[in-house]
């Protein structure tokens, strides 16, 4: 809930000193278009994750990339049809792989030293053949 209200916060502020500098039919202009932009990545998403697809396949990305760049492209297109100079300055920002995989890296790394190896059984083997 705090993170959601200081993102409304930035949000506000940010889109009312650009709006003040660029003046409201700009903002009209720039709030039709990114959604545009948005709709038209969400229509052409099928064509791109082929293309992933075939970096899978030949191996030139892993199956966490894959994921990673096709989700973020996704909710960066869902942030550029929002209206606001924050959400779309962001949406822009995750259509780029290189921003996508290194936020996804920054994270995925403290995911991968919290986990734990509870899951690890140890056991003694006993061979039977020295009796």
């Amino acid at each position: 809930m705090v993170y959601f209200l200081l993102y409304l916060f930035l949000e506000i502020t940010i889109t009312l000193n650009i709006a003040s500098k660029i003046g409201s039919f700009a903002t009209f202009l720039e709030v039709i278009i990114s959604a545009l932009v948005g709709f038209i990545i969400i229509a052409n998403l099928r064509n791109t994750i082929n293309d992933g697809f075939r970096a899978l396949i030949e191996r030139r990305i892993s199956e966490e990339e894959f994921v990673q760049l096709h989700i973020f492209m996704l909710i960066g297109a869902i942030l550029l049809i929002i209206p606001g100079f924050l959400s779309d300055i962001v949406g822009i920002l995750f259509q780029f792989p290189y921003i996508a995989l290194a936020l996804t890296r920054r994270f995925y790394r403290f995911k991968q030293q919290d986990k734990r190896s509870d899951d690890v059984i140890d056991v003694e083997v006993i061979d039977d053949l020295d009796r």
